[in-house]
Order: C-alpha cells, then structure tokens, then sequence
C-alpha cells in the first residue's frame, strides 16, 4: 500500500510585512494518518528562483517554521517522516515580510499512475488553495502583484502603472496614484491625479522623493520580483500614511542561469486618429536586457538588467491642429545585484541602480512654444545589506545612498510677463503667457540611510509570537540654485485696461491677480506710506498713512518701460543669485508584536518617528518631538479552518514634513526676490523674499491620520477569494504657513485691522504669538506652523472578488465607495490658508467635499491561457469622475469664488460664497483594455510575443474639465480638456531563458 499527502490548508497569510526585509517565512504542519501531529518529520523547502534550500525537523506539535526564504511562487515542499513515503508539493509561494502557513495530513492512497512503483509516491502538485485561502492572522489590506501576474494583462511598463490593477488606487497621468484619503488635488494649477501621500520602498529603503513626496526613482519593470501594495491597516514598520505603500522586491541571481532580451515599439500608425487634436505623431521603442546566475555556485550569485526607453512626440496646437514642437524623452536604467551567501546563515547583498533621464521639452499642449523647458534628472543609488538568521531570530542592517538630480533650462530667455485679462474676454493662452518661463534651476534631493531590524519567532504553550524592531537614520539633503532670465518678471494687465483700479484689480472677474487683501496689512500699506511721492499722491486725508481704500484708489495707467507693452502692475525683481543647500535628519523606532492563540491573533505595534531641521547656514531650525504611532488589530478565524476572518483595526499615521519646508523656511542664504507695485510713477518694493522670509514655529506638530477599519474575508471553493472593508480616517494637525501679521498682532482692533482682513485680540480667528510657541514676534513674513481648525475626513467601503490562477484562469472584480470632506486641502506645502482669513478652515463655507475624491470606481482584470500558448486577457477600469472647485485663479493658484466682502467673526473678509467647494463633478468614463500573449517554445528558452491594444472600443470620452471660471486661454469654463487617448497598440517580444 502506497502513502500520499493530502493538504489539509494551504494558507497564504500575509502577516504584518518588515519594511526592510526581503525574506519571507513557512509555518509547516504535519499530521500523520490518524490526524495526530507528527513529530520528527523533515522538511525541506527549495525553489529554482530562490539562492539557498531550507530545512526543519517539526516537533511534538507536528510543527516546523523555516525562515529567510526569498520570495518566489514555485517553492516545493518536501516532507520525509519515519513509516511514510517521500511527500513532495509544488507551486507554494513565499512572500517577503510574510509567515505563510502551509498543513498536510499523510493518510494511506495510491497514485493515479497504476503503472507506477506502488512504493514511489511521486509528485503532488499544489495549485490555487495556497493562493485563494485566507489570511487568519493580518488586517492588513493589500494586493501582492508578481511579474507573472503583470505580464499576463495590458499595463504600462513600469512599477507605477501596476498600481492602477490595485482595488481603489485612482487614476493618475503621472504615476503618483491617490488612494482611499490620500489628498488627489492641489490648489496650485488646480491638479487632479496625483497624490504626495504615498510611500515607494525598493528593496526595503525609502525612495520616496524627500521634497515632493512622490516617487523618486525608476527602473526596469523586469527587475521586479514582486511588488506589494498596502493600502490599508498598516503595520508598525512602515510610516505609513493616507496614501498607499508600495514595496518592490527586485530580483537575485541563483545556481542557474537566466536572462531575456525584449523590444517594445509603438508610433502614431499604431494609434487611431485623435478626435480632439491632444496628441500628434509619435514613436516609441521600449528595449531591455536582463541576466543572472551563479558566479561561484552555491555562494556567489549576479542579476544585473538594462532597460532603454525612447520617445518622440509631434506637440499639438488644440485650436489648430498644427505642430507646435517636436520634443524627445530619453531614459537609461541600469540595475545590477551582486549576492554573496556567506554560509548558510550569513548573506551580503550589493545593489547598484541608476535612472538618468533627459527631456528636451514637455509634450503637454498646455505648454505654449515660449514656455517650454528642458529637464535633466534621475541618478544614482547604492545599498549594501547583511542579513543573519539564528534559527527563528532574523538580522538585518543596512547602508543607502541617493542621488538625484532635477535641472530645468527654459528654453525662451526672454522676460516672462503673465497678462491678466477681464474673464469674459475669453483670452488665449498665447495672449495670457508673453515672453519665456522665466526661471533656470537646478536641484539635487540626496538621501543617506541606514538601519537594523531583527525578527524573532517564538512558540509558547500560550501561543505564538512574531516579533519585530528595528532602528533607522536618515539624513535628506536638499540642494537648490537657480536664475531668472532677464531678472525680473512681470505681472501686466493687458493695455486695454489702462485705468484700472487696484481696488478694482484684486476683485473678482480677472484671469489672475497676484495683489490681493491679504497684502495690505503687513506689506503693502506700509510700504506706500513709507515712500514719499506714493504718500504725496495717495493720502488724501493728510494723516501720514495710506489707508487700504486710499491703496484701493490707486490707478494703474503707465505703460512705461513694460517690455511687451502691457499696463504695469505688479513685478519680481531678482536682486541676489545664491546658491544654497537644507537638510533634514530623522530616526525611526519600531517595536511589534503578532501574538496568535488558537483562532484569535493580535498585532500590537509602536512606531517612534522624531526629525530636526537644518538651515542653509547650518543651524537647527526645527527640532520636532517624539511622534509616537500606535498600530493595533485584532483577527478571528471565525469557524478555526483558515477560510475566513473577521478582523478589525485602530492606528495612526505621521506625515512628517518634507524638505521642501525646510527650504522655505532653512534658505537662511540663497536668492533675494523683490515684490513691486507700480504706483506714483515708479516701482515701490512692498515685500522681499529670501533669506530669513519664514521659520518653522516651535509649535508646529508632525501632521497624522487616524484610521479605523472593520473588515472579513472568506474562501469560496478552492480558489476564490472574497473580502469586504470598512474604513474611516481623520487627518488632522495640518501644516501651513502663517501671516502672523494677520493672526497674531495684539496691537490690532477690530477698527485699525479687522476690518482690513486680519484677526484681532478677542475676534474668532486670532491666534496669538503663543499659539506658535513664540513670546515675541520672529520678525519673519511667515512662520509655519499647524493649521488651526483643519481637517479632513474619509469613510470608504470596498469588496473585492478574486479568482486566483486555477483551470488557466484568473481575474478580480472591485467596488469602492469614497467620501472625502474637509476644510483644507493642504499637503505638506505653503498654500494660501494662514495667509487670507477667507479661507482659514474656520471661516464660512470653506468646509465641503474633497475636491479630487472620486466617490465611486469600478475595477475588473482577467487572463486565460489556452494549451496552445496563447493567453488572452483584459483590464477594465470605470469611475464616477472626480471631484473638483469652481474656480478663480489668484496667483496660481485656483480657490473658490468669493464675495465682495462682509463681516464674520469680528473680521470684514471675502470670504467664499456658499455651495462652490467640491461641488462639481468632471465627467464619468471608463477604459478598457486587452492583451495579446502568444508563448513560443524554443529548444533552450522561450520567445514571448505581445500585442496590447489600450482602449481597444476607442471611447475618447471626456475625463476632465476647466475649473477656472475664466477658462484656461484653450478651453472656456467647464468644457472637457482631458480625454482617454484614441485606441493604440503597443507589440512586443521577448526571449527568456
């Protein structure tokens, strides 16, 4: 009688992942044939993808746990035990930062194969259950994209569009995809479609840009081992935050050699006809290689890949179709990973990865011809790792080092000057925009870093724990030098308004203003009352100051000197060129504990997070306090058979702040920047930026989200999953930048500044020196500080349906509902709220919608693969169309309409008119796409051949519209600007070996 192995649960289960390791772990359970544990057994794990074999001996519970597994899909499992046949099971998967659990029963059977020696048990193959099952012992809400899986379906070639496969990820035009209440809007430009609240791990270090908060480094999407995303629930050893956290673990040589050579092409043949004039011809080519293997076997091992990507694009005039410009995209990535298994134990990894690009113009026909630029940037990144496992305790330290560069060159020297027109004129953007872009410079965002992190398994008669720590430091380095062409820019009206008021300037009706209210009190007025023939001509009541109705008076009616003729308003004159350089230093502790006793698991964690601030001079000027994040979950095994759960979770997330604040407030040396208005003939400089402009207030908290989420799970059949959660977050202690002049000045009264637009002592919105930490007045424009009264919240629900590969097929299904309100859309960056008290959180009808919330998407995926080699597949993604705000442009930035003044609070303000915050909708649209994989079998290796067709119905259905009331010089108010791209093919080979 022969013995075989049937399994009992093959679970994965991603527990609470490490964010710096890349080895996963197995919990193995052997029962013999009377379902009694069995002690004794040995096990060995091994993968062709994996550089070292593992083995156990399970104990008296049956038991054995393996850890320090790279992660891979196609691990076997062999089972030796005393009175039983050789068990084998293919196709278990490892993931990184995951103790995935794997039982097995040995009971007496025979073998499909009758011809077989009834002593030789053969193979039995392990497909499917191991994904499908559910994961009893994590709250943690994420997807795990392998190559295999993004390679079977039509996405773009690079880790950022993996994302849009992600349940409830937004879309983006960028990469730096929003999700759940990560903040998908800006008041600068008025941008939807990319977020600053997310996280980009590369094997296990932070490549997250440290001034933008966006993604910060490239490279070839065949690189990726694996590329987890979490978007919800996340464990102590991440920061965290309202966005998502993605984690890609790049791949390693081993004892065999494998390697590929691929093309991708596609140009404008490709490409049905653009039905809006968006885009123009184009070509494409896309081409990459790949290799690693043994250098010394068992010991020594190489991966190493380039990638070369190319673009040209034909840039459209929208009204006429015409070519404007030509303009080409070219990149280079190299990554290289060299592996030394010291002994069994001990391992040293040595990465190398590099992403230089250079841009010779932008391909947005938003851009006109003179405003166009150049861009240079990418650079280098280096790591150096040493892990160590002492049985169930795993070591890990680390060194990292980022370099990288952001340069652009405008390329129109000429003086740029903004025309402001009347709304209804309906001005092009060509009349808007006269002269070049009017700014050269040149960036470097470097990061050094290092840490230690330990994990530790340990069984109890009380349980089983997984403990987690870790320790890391890292310094930013934020390098800026920069150059107006012409050294100055201005801010004209257009002739035919000669005679304008200011009074009538800073109203509403314009296509930008750059002199609005909240420049009289601390700038403007004094400014005019200091100069002597602005006093001589605007003080008409001879009391030796300019009031702001006397400033209202003034009459903008000189073209003299203009360089392109308009009426002279407003300019920024450079006075100083510099060169300077801020840093930031952070340290991070984690503590965490997964305690599991029978069905029921708590994860229990803290995150420490503590950075300092440092000037261009040197000098600390922010030191922040411990911020200390609890994470807590608990799960049930609702029926104790791993097939379903119930869980729920409470943490908090910091947002520390991002080195671009620290240059607003650290340019201690640097460039000077003189703001002036024209009046009694001459220019007066009301107000100089630069060196000493703002500081970072004592007071300033680190800014945090708060989430609370409920959620289950089960298995249906064998390889269906089905999960439900609930969330609920609330961000709060935002930053901002503060005009203490108007919220702090106790000489104030509601006669001499409330009435002007700035709090006094006893009105609503004054704050007071000691709400900032200060006794005396900084004597800076601007103190950043925390937003009083701000903040967002966010409740979504979401279920996802998955079918995981069985039969040649696999596909997913997901609904998530979003509703996001708030009174502040804030994010780590000075915008105007502390500086206008109409659109303090406080004020009147600031609090709505959040504009750039998309309330409800749609998303489905799916892929079979016939016998032939043929695999057909397709993405469909559908959305309600995102939010947005109505809106009137004020110095760039787009706010909400306003009215023409009235008194709330103690405090005469214009402040913003009911019912326009996130009140209108852009258009509803879907895409969908398909792919085309036919697989060729060769002698040695395999040839890939790829045909992607993205919006293969051709649905160019409109997905934006102008928020700006006085239209965009291309497009009038709330007509569509954005569409789907026409249908377009994309071919491709690749051979493998």
């Amino acid at each position: 009688m022969a013995l075989t192995a049937v399994p009992v649960v093959a679970l994965v289960v991603p527990t609470n992942a490490m964010a710096q390791s890349q080895s996963g772990s197995l919990r193995i359970s052997v029962a013999g044939q009377d379902g009694q544990p069995l002690s004794g057994a040995t096990i060995t794990v091994s993968s062709p993808d994996s550089l070292v074999s593992k083995t156990a001996v399970t104990g008296e519970d049956g038991r054995a746990r393996l850890s320090g597994l790279d992660p891979a899909t196609n691990y076997t499992v062999q089972v030796v035990a005393a009175g039983y046949d050789e068990f084998r099971a293919s196709n278990v998967a490892v993931v990184s930062g995951r103790d995935l659990s794997q039982g097995y029963v040995l009971v007496s059977g025979a073998r499909a194969d009758a011809d077989a020696d009834a002593t030789d048990l053969g193979d039995i193959i392990v497909t499917g259950t191991s994904l499908a099952a559910v994961d009893v012992t994590s709250a943690t809400v994420g997807t795990t994209l392998t190559l295999q899986t993004v390679e079977a379906l039509p996405t773009g070639r690079n880790y950022q569009s993996y994302l849009q496969l992600v349940p409830g990820v937004k879309p983006s035009s960028g990469g730096n995809a929003a999700s759940r209440s990560g903040v998908n809007y800006s008041d600068v430009g008025g941008a939807i479609g990319s977020s600053t609240d997310n996280l980009y791990y590369l094997d296990g270090v932070d490549v997250t840009d440290p001034v933008t908060g966006t993604f910060g480094a490239n490279f070839n999407s065949e690189i990726i081992q694996e590329q987890q995303v979490i978007v919800g629930g996340v464990p102590a050893e991440y920061a965290g935050g309202s966005g998502l956290v993605s984690r890609v673990v790049t791949k390693s040589g081993s004892n065999e050699w494998h390697g590929s050579i691929n093309y991708y092409l596609q140009n404008d043949d490709l490409v049905a006809e653009d039905e809006h004039s968006t885009s123009g011809g184009f070509s494409t080519y896309d081409s990459a290689v790949t290799l690693g293997g043994p250098i010394l076997h068992d010991r020594l091992w190489f991966f190493g890949s380039y990638q070369k990507k190319n673009r040209e694009d034909e840039v459209l005039n929208v009204g006429t179709g015409d070519i404007l410009r030509t303009v080409e995209n070219d990149q280079d990535y190299l990554f290289s990973k060299l592996t030394w298994q010291v002994t069994d134990n001990d391992r040293v990894t040595a990465t190398f990865f590099s992403d230089p690009t250079e841009i010779s113009g932008q391909n947005s026909a938003t851009i006109i011809n003179s405003r166009d630029y150049s861009r240079t940037q990418g650079g280098d990144n280096y790591k150096l790792e040493y892990t160590r496992t002492w049985g169930d305790l795993l070591f890990d330290a680390y060194y990292f080092k980022h370099e990288s560069e952001l340069t652009d060159v405008a390329l129109n020297s000429s003086i740029r000057d903004n025309v402001t027109y009347r709304t209804a004129a309906n001005a092009s953007l060509e009349q808007r925009q006269l002269g070049g872009r009017g700014i050269n410079f040149e960036e470097h965002r470097d990061r050094e870093e290092w840490g230690l992190n330990a994990e530790y398994f340990l069984d109890t008669s009380f349980g089983t724990h997984t403990i987690k720590g870790g320790v890391q430091r890292t310094e930013n380095i934020y390098f800026q030098t920069d150059s107006v062409p012409g050294g100055v820019t201005y801010n004209s009206l257009d002739d035919q308004y000669l005679g304008t008021t200011l009074g009538t300037y800073r109203g509403a009706g314009w296509t930008a203003r750059s002199i609005t209210s909240t420049d009289y009190a601390q700038f403007l007025l004094p400014a005019l009352s200091a100069n002597a023939a602005a006093l001589a001509a605007y003080d008409t009541n001879h009391n030796g100051a300019i009031s702001a109705a006397e400033a209202d008076a003034i009459v903008f009616n000189s073209t003299a000197g203009n360089p392109y003729g308009g009426v002279n308003v407003y300019r920024t004159v450079r006075a100083a060129d510099a060169p300077y350089e801020v840093s930031s230093e952070g340290t991070t502790l984690y503590l965490q504990d997964t305690w599991t006793l029978n069905q029921l698991t708590v994860n229990a964690g803290l995150r420490a997070e503590k950075w300092d601030h440092f000037a261009s001079d040197g000098s600390q000027i922010a030191d922040f306090d411990w911020a200390i994040a609890p994470r807590l979950s608990v799960v049930y095994d609702v029926f104790g058979d791993g097939r379903s759960k119930v869980f729920g979770f409470a943490g908090r997330y910091y947002d520390p702040i991002r080195n671009d604040m620290t240059d607003f407030a650290g340019a201690k040396t640097g460039p000077v920047n003189n703001e002036q208005i024209y009046a009694a003939g001459q220019w007066i400089t009301f107000r100089t930026r630069g060196p000493g402009d703002a500081a970072i207030s004592p007071s300033t908290k680190t800014p945090y989200t708060d989430e609370f989420m409920i959620g289950g799970s089960t298995t249906i059949g064998s390889s269906i999953g089905l999960s439900a959660t609930l969330t609920h977050r609330v961000t709060e202690d935002i930053m901002e930048d503060y005009d203490l002049s108007l919220y702090a000045d106790a000489t104030c009264t509601q006669a001499t500044c409330g009435v002007n637009g700035a709090a006094y002592p006893g009105s609503l919105f004054y704050l007071g020196l000691p709400y900032f930490g200060y006794s005396s007045d900084p004597g800076t424009n601007y103190v950043i500080g925390t937003l009083a009264g701000g903040k967002r919240e966010y409740t979504g629900f979401e279920v996802v349906l998955t079918k995981f590969k069985t039969d040649n097929w696999f596909g997913q299904v997901s609904y998530t509902f979003n509703d996001a309100e708030g009174n502040s859309n804030s994010d780590g960056n000075a915008d105007f709220q502390g500086d206008w008290i109409a659109l303090d959180p406080r004020a009147p009808n600031v609090w709505g919608p959040q504009a750039g919330n998309i309330p409800h998407q749609f998303k489905a995926y799916g892929a079979y693969e016939f016998n032939f080699g043929l695999e057909v597949s397709g993405v469909f993604n559908w959305n309600s169309g995102s939010l947005y705000t109505p809106a009137d442009v004020v110095q760039s930035r787009y706010l909400p309409p306003m009215s023409g003044g009235y008194e709330f609070g103690g405090v005469t303000d214009s402040y913003i008119l009911p019912g326009f915050v996130g009140a209108e909708q852009n258009p509803a649209y879907y895409t969908f796409d398909m792919r085309l994989k036919y697989v060729l079998d060769l002698p040695i290796g395999e040839t890939e051949f790829f045909l992607d067709a993205f919006n293969v119905l051709n649905n160019q259905a409109a997905t934006g519209e102008v928020a700006n009331r006085a239209g965009s010089g291309q497009y009038v108010f709330q007509e569509a600007n954005s569409w789907v791209a026409p249908r377009r093919f994309y071919l491709g080979v690749r051979y493998s070996f």
